[in-house]
């Protein structure tokens, strides 16, 4: 597999090559965007650096998390052949600064003002020992919840805010024979609805020192118990056939009224828009109650590798017009996240995107922005897996709360 993806990007490379004489040099990006919005989007910044002269060879390794991607990395970085930039998620961006293997950003990060226009929480990620290593593409935020507005309203359900009324709107959707709660039993999806009630349960601080800090008082907490208490009360809420569901099959139980709402990521949307459906009129987006000020997220990021001590001029290129503007509108209109920097305008987005952009903002300024831990923004992924472990076992009824709350303890403790 190695040897013929190389062959097939020196193929590309080629290609562009014989197609473009005139460009300076190529940058040759490995991603997992292929899609066909996702592509449609990274055309743009193709576009924008063969203006400046420079070719784009093309990487694309299929895979939604980018599990793939990060292995053909490695074999790569071992046969001393890296890539010029690579698509990267949270803690692996962290990684692969401590082994050295990426490039100092810096000069371009303060001819352009990154600092002061990336909120703090992802500059987490994109910077290590003090140095930009990485250009944020997009923030995408995992505690929403997304309904079918034509069933709230046949039940006289309005939009809740809190925990009590929510649980009064799933008792009142199970009374009426709608399932009330559109969920797949995958171990991420069951830590994306923990992500937020975790987070509405205890609070912002109680979040961070459970899942950032992996304090232990807070892990083995009461208010954990409660939380895993709140799980029990969503399982209660699904349909019978929940196990093994794909998220987006999840959500489309909710675009055909099958099912009254889905706690997921904001990548849900785009299945909405994808089925002809508009925000407000077909399907309510809101934070889930009790995590209206806060915004728990992951983002996509590009990494330079170190292509000799120095940054290239085409790696700055393209770290420049990752983070320019233009692309970061054009690129999360269609991806269904929004911008990394918080200066974008938000014209060109829907009315869901707008509210995230918004909140984005507020809550990286008021200190409430938070990376997912269900989405490997919080812990190493040793850690998340031990959570995943735990909470997926709780959900499927292997444990009780009291329970749940010992094992994630011991898990958190043998993983860090």
């Amino acid at each position: 597999m190695h040897k013929l993806l190389v062959k097939t990007t020196s193929a590309l490379a080629l290609l562009a090559a014989t197609a473009a004489p005139s460009l300076a040099a190529d940058v040759e990006v490995l991603h997992w965007w292929t899609a066909g919005g996702e592509a449609a989007a990274l055309n743009v910044l193709k576009q924008d650096l063969e203006t400046q002269g420079i070719g784009w060879a093309d990487m694309p390794v299929a895979g939604g998390g980018g599990e793939s991607a990060m292995t053909v990395l490695r074999a790569r970085v071992t046969a001393g052949n890296a890539p010029t930039a690579v698509q990267m998620l949270g803690f692996d961006i962290q990684d692969w600064a401590k082994e050295g293997a990426l490039a100092d950003l810096n000069a371009v990060a303060a001819k352009e003002g990154w600092d002061e226009v990336v909120p703090a929480a992802l500059q987490r990620f994109a910077k290590y020992d003090g140095k930009w290593i990485a250009a944020p593409v997009n923030v995408h935020s995992t505690n929403w919840v997304w309904a079918n507005k034509a069933v709230l309203d046949a039940n006289g359900i309005a939009t809740p805010t809190t925990w009590e009324e929510f649980t009064a709107a799933l008792e009142k959707l199970k009374a009426a024979g709608v399932t009330p709660l559109a969920h797949g039993g995958q171990a991420w999806q069951d830590a994306t609805l923990f992500d937020a009630i975790v987070m509405a349960t205890g609070g912002a601080d109680f979040y961070k020192a459970a899942f950032i800090d992996l304090d232990e008082a807070a892990l083995g907490s009461d208010t954990m118990k409660e939380a895993f208490d709140r799980m029990s009360v969503l399982r209660a809420n699904v349909d019978d056939n929940f196990s093994g569901r794909d998220w987006n099959l999840a959500t489309a139980m909710v675009i055909n009224g099958e099912a009254g709402f889905q706690m997921m990521g904001d990548w849900a949307k785009g299945e909405f828009l994808g089925a002809g459906k508009k925000p407000g009129e077909d399907f309510l987006c809101f934070r889930f109650p009790g995590t209206q000020d806060k915004v728990t997220f992951n983002a996509d990021q590009f990494a330079m590798f170190d292509q000799g001590g120095e940054v290239s001029k085409e790696q700055a290129a393209l770290a420049s017009a990752i983070l320019s503007p233009a692309f970061q509108s054009a690129f999360n209109v269609v991806k269904g996240s929004v911008p990394a920097r918080t200066d974008v305008s938000d014209e060109a987005f829907d009315a869901c995107a707008k509210q995230g952009m918004k909140d984005l903002a507020a809550a990286a300024a008021s200190g409430n922005l938070y990376g997912s831990m269900a989405h490997g923004h919080s812990a190493p992924a040793s850690v998340k897996n031990a959570i995943y472990d735990v909470v997926t076992a709780h959900f499927n009824g292997e444990f009780d709360s009291a329970t749940a709350v010992d094992e994630l303890v011991d898990a958190v403790s043998i993983a860090k």
